[in-house]
């Protein structure tokens, strides 16, 4: 996590691998994020929870490589993501969005999620 769009390549494969301790290494303490349009979640507790929910649907997990806007140690992401799963029910979930997510650099040179939007300007709208 030496760049910021090392964030979102880690949070693929780590998404894919189901590896939720993994996931929540690339978020701030206090970070946001946006699990679904109108909700919102904060720290790391939350945050778990959240992502369990979609980790659990399994599925293939897949998101373009990042656009980065880059000031100083904050930068803003930008990708597309698809999520394609079973359902509890088994019927078939599509999700996907495009993702608005900003990142900061941290005091040990790392980078780290601060807003988690993967739903973009869909909240906003």
């Amino acid at each position: 996590m030496h760049e910021p769009a090392d964030i979102h390549r880690l949070f693929a494969e780590r998404f894919a691998a189901a590896d939720l301790d993994g996931l929540l290494e690339l978020y701030a303490p206090d970070a946001l994020l946006l699990p679904q349009a109108g909700s919102e979640v904060r720290g790391h507790a939350a945050i778990r929870e959240a992502l369990g929910g979609f980790i659990a649907l399994g599925g293939r997990f897949t998101m373009a490589p990042p656009r980065c806007l880059r000031a100083g140690d904050i930068a803003v992401l930008h990708a597309d993501w698809q999520l394609s799963a079973s359902g509890p029910d088994g019927q078939p979930v599509h999700l996907g969005g495009h993702t608005a997510d900003v990142v900061q650099r941290q005091v040990d040179g790392t980078w780290r999620l601060i807003i988690d939007n993967p739903w973009g300007d869909a909240v906003t709208a």
